[in-house]
């Protein structure tokens, strides 16, 4: 079983050296064959809540106890030493979460920290808080979402988006968090599928193509550089030239990516994408496992110079212990699948030290 390390340390400074990551001005886990790498999780519903009655309930615990938001985060934060004693560097959050449900084409839930004027809601940032509070004492870095294509009609018009968009730069900038980094929008190109339901963005400002640039370069002026920006690609996406010369860093998913060769290729266009100009790529998002293969997508990443986001939801038949994705979620390292991504993890990364 896993333990969690007692041992506390100050929020590490992000900062980009060419293709790599810097934490505190090192490459992250040196002289490892992850050096300069951003191994991470998907975690975004560390900060869950269903603000719709009529669908609260079905996120009961199995032991039929009520979800409980502010329960959820802590037991999320009281992981969080375990995860970094693996060697995870990073952790992906986001203000208006992700399907509870892992994949979910209809989704009724109200999980936003927006109101719809784009006014920030008190208790998201409170439970955001403890999360970066957390994480960054355990020398993790957090990409912050700020949209979700399941969610993002809670905000009423484009203007409500810029404001929200300004309202979470300003707070993180008065919380000066040096390990924070900006994912705008989850799957910013998930419009291009034609899935029915609420998939793809209502606000077109959101979406990667054309638009996809325009709120990074609002974060980065806004904040003077000082916050990082991207915006994510759903699984097989494809890299836009806008987004490629904006971005300080490219976001890449690994759903629907079967083959890692195929994955490879992903990562090769990315790089020839008109715009591209060196800076790290990032997967922080791939349902594929296989961690016990010398050809997997994570270690397919790897070879690739190319950090690696694990993305782990409840499937069919599953008790409670699975995935990370699904709510009520279960925040342990102990599932067999979970086992055999840490393992993974600490052995690429020398197991955590020295990052």
């Amino acid at each position: 079983m896993l333990r969690p390390m007692s041992q506390a340390r100050s929020a590490p400074h992000v900062t980009l050296d060419g293709a790599r990551f810097l934490f505190d001005g090192r490459p992250t886990n040196p002289g490892s064959s992850c050096e300069g790498l951003l191994m991470n999780c998907r975690m975004v519903q560390a900060t869950f809540d269903d603000l719709n009655p009529e669908t609260h309930s079905r996120w009961k615990y199995p032991d039929g106890m009520p979800f409980d938001a502010e329960e959820n985060t802590r037991r999320f934060c009281a992981m969080v030493p375990t995860y970094a004693e693996c060697g995870l560097n990073a952790v992906t959050i986001n203000l208006q979460g992700g399907s509870p449900q892992g994949y979910s084409k209809h989704q009724p839930w109200h999980n936003s920290a927006y109101t719809a004027d784009g006014s920030l809601r008190t208790e998201y940032l409170r439970r955001t808080s403890m999360v970066l509070d957390e994480c960054g004492k355990h020398g993790i870095a957090v990409i912050l979402g700020l949209f979700y294509f399941g969610q993002d009609e809670r905000l009423a018009d484009e203007e409500a988006v810029c404001r929200a968009v300004d309202g979470v730069v300003d707070w993180l900038l008065q919380r000066g968090d040096p390990h924070v980094l900006i994912e705008i929008a989850n799957e910013s190109d998930i419009d291009d599928c034609g899935f029915p339901g609420n998939f793809g963005y209502e606000h077109l400002i959101l979406r990667a193509n054309p638009r996809g640039h325009e709120l990074i370069k609002r974060v980065q002026q806004r904040s003077q550089g000082k916050l990082l920006c991207s915006t994510s690609y759903r699984g097989g996406g494809r890299l836009t030239p806008n987004v490629a010369e904006a971005a300080d860093f490219i976001l890449l998913h690994g759903n629907a990516v079967d083959d890692p060769e195929e994955l490879r290729k992903l990562i090769h266009d990315a790089r020839k994408c008109e715009g591209y100009h060196g800076q790290p790529i990032v997967i922080n998002e791939d349902d594929h496992f296989d961690f016990d293969k010398p050809n997997s997508n994570m270690q397919t990443a790897i070879d690739e110079g190319v950090g690696w986001g694990y993305f782990d939801y409840r499937m069919d038949g599953e008790g409670y212990e699975a995935g990370y994705q699904s709510v009520p979620t279960d925040w342990s390292a102990d599932h067999e699948r979970k086992r055999g991504f840490f393992e993974k993890l600490r052995a690429v990364t020398g197991q955590g030290a020295g990052r």
